[in-house]
């Protein structure tokens, strides 16, 4: 199985174009830069929330 090459993308872009139309495009771009966003955020959030679960275990086991 190979990779996608250009032409596989310009097929994929062609095809999104006809479905959605121009005009649509920067709307579904600017929701999934957001939604990726959004994403990000939420999982720095829980990765925090993780390291100091762990932070605070270690602590209440050393006192």
């Amino acid at each position: 199985m190979s990779r996608i090459g250009p032409t596989e993308l310009l097929i994929i872009l062609a095809i999104v174009l006809l479905l959605f139309g121009s005009t649509k495009l920067p709307q579904l771009a600017k929701g999934l830069g957001e939604s990726i966003k959004e994403f990000k955020k939420s999982a720095k959030a829980e990765d925090a929330k993780i390291e100091d679960a762990k932070k605070s275990d270690s602590d209440s086991k050393s006192a």
